[in-house]
């Protein structure tokens, strides 16, 4: 049996697209009671997209991956992997990861894979993206976390609807001669498996929230340490902390837990509200765009929410070409 050496891999660019519809919170407060303080008090959160009637799950993450690919200045026919993860997947064929193939015109050799570990679905793909190209497998992946929870919240449940929003990220991961993307760091909490539901007919986003606050800031630390010392580094050496965007409320004690506050710390939950498998890679794309991410830096990754799953990795930001 052949086999590649093993070899290792790197992100090459980023990309995102979010629904043109921005919901305030005080236009919330029109549908559910509710205010504006009420919500950034509890979540941080001042808006959010929502998707339109041709928004999908799909037209998104091809959009997201079609910018990632621009940015990294990468030629579709050069992929030979492509992983959307999403929780909020319409149809079950044709699935999307091959929807969005055919979208960008992939080589049939490309693999499409769809997958769903919820809210850390984006570290599952990149994970399995960096196995992939370690392997031989692929040299080039894309990896897209891309949901549209609008449409499964009840928009009469002010613990839920406020906290949602919509759309999609993606990274583009390529082979490297080094090792620029750490060994993953996942697992399950079975407990609480139910903390986190998307049930029913129709379906419908409901979650434990205290239950899920626990956890995260008395648990979630102790796992995202688990990922950079799988890496071999210290929390010294992170530069970037981007954790899922579930609340504001989560993420500052936990940045303020691992010693992160002096460092770029990803936010977007602020703007773009709760977007599960997308949130991560659509607040790294976003602040790539905007200039303000650090090149050629150690970034903590990590992601928890339904099932109950979390994961984590360390990966070095891309470095613009000049």
């Amino acid at each position: 049996m052949n086999t590649a050496a093993l070899r290792g891999s790197r992100i090459l660019g980023f990309g995102h697209h979010q629904p043109s519809r921005v919901l305030t919170n005080d236009e919330l407060s029109t549908m559910v009671d509710t205010n504006d303080e009420w919500i950034r008090t509890r979540t941080g959160i001042e808006t959010r997209h929502i998707a339109g009637p041709d928004d999908t799950v799909t037209s998104m993450a091809i959009e997201a991956a079609r910018n990632a690919l621009a940015d990294a200045g990468v030629e579709p026919s050069r992929v030979g992997l492509v992983i959307v993860a999403s929780t909020t997947h319409r149809d079950r064929a044709p699935y999307t990861a091959g929807r969005v193939a055919a979208a960008l015109g992939l080589s049939p050799t490309a693999a499409p894979i769809d997958i769903n570990t919820a809210c850390s679905g984006f570290e599952y793909g990149v994970a399995l993206a960096d196995q992939a190209i370690r392997v031989g497998s692929t040299d080039i992946a894309v990896v897209v976390g891309s949901e549209v929870l609008s449409g499964i919240v009840d928009w009469t449940d002010r613990s839920t609807c406020v906290l949602v929003g919509d759309g999609a990220g993606a990274a583009v991961l390529g082979v490297s001669d080094d090792a620029q993307i750490g060994p993953v760091s996942w697992g399950s909490v079975p407990h609480l498996e139910e903390a986190v539901l998307v049930s029913g007919d129709p379906e419908r986003f409901t979650q434990e929230g205290r239950s899920i606050y626990r956890w995260a800031i008395t648990e979630a630390a102790d796992h995202a340490r688990a990922a950079v010392a799988a890496a071999g580094l210290t929390l010294d050496d992170i530069e970037v902390f981007a954790f899922h965007q579930a609340n504001l409320r989560i993420i500052e004690p936990l940045v303020s837990a691992l010693g992160g506050e002096s460092k770029y710390v990803v936010r977007d939950v602020v703007e773009s509200g709760n977007t599960s498998a997308a949130s991560v890679p659509l607040g790294l794309s976003k602040a790539w765009a905007r200039g303000d991410l650090p090149e050629g830096v150690p970034a903590l990754l990590f992601g928890f929410g339904g099932g109950f799953a979390h994961a984590g990795q360390v990966v070095t930001t891309p470095v613009r070409a000049r």
